[in-house]
């Protein structure tokens, strides 16, 4: 009985180190269209953020600014990933993006390429995020879910859309894993 629990505790420990290494592995792509990945983030706390520009959520750019302003140089990266998975809210191509977001919110945090949060074609990183063997599994349920990803690359914690990304219990996890 014993070593069925070292056994099963040896694959959880396996299981979650490869899905944290791998996070920085996932091809992504900048604003820009420019190949990149999470691995400029490595040893950083991020706040990972599917946002959209016509959405009842979109305000939240104002809070995730304001924590990329007040915990950058702590070593937090506010990360935003445009999704038209919902409700078709971020019809934009990636200029219109960057113009609606610099002029109205003004966003300097960086911000990637549009992806899929959900479905059959879920991005690598959201299926990793989001995904079966994800420490907070299920589809992202609307724009502005919120992933607080440790410097280890562990996923810490998921809020949903309509938690704001400056309440308190965000900022708790931001704080916790800013100290770790």
């Amino acid at each position: 009985m014993t070593a069925n629990l070292f056994a099963a505790a040896a694959l959880f420990v396996a299981l979650t180190s490869s899905a944290s290494a791998n996070l920085y592995e996932i091809p992504l792509k900048d604003i820009k269209g420019e190949a990149t990945s999470l691995k400029p983030y490595q040893g950083k706390v991020m706040l990972i953020v599917n946002v959209a520009s016509k959405c009842g959520n979109t305000k939240q750019y104002t809070e995730l600014q304001t924590l990329h302003e007040k915990y950058g140089k702590d070593g937090l990266a506010v990360l935003g990933f445009p999704c038209n998975d919902f409700g078709g809210q971020e019809p934009g191509t990636n200029d219109e993006i960057v113009a609606f977001c610099s002029s109205k919110y003004h966003v300097s945090f960086p911000m990637f390429d549009k992806l899929v949060v959900k479905g059959p074609e879920k991005h690598a990183l959201y299926q990793e995020l989001s995904g079966p063997n994800s420490p907070f599994p299920g589809d992202v349920k609307w724009n502005f879910g919120k992933f607080v990803v440790g410097k280890d690359g562990k996923i810490l914690a998921r809020f949903e859309p309509k938690t704001k990304p400056d309440a308190p219990e965000v900022l708790e996890a931001i704080e916790a894993a800013l100290k770790q």
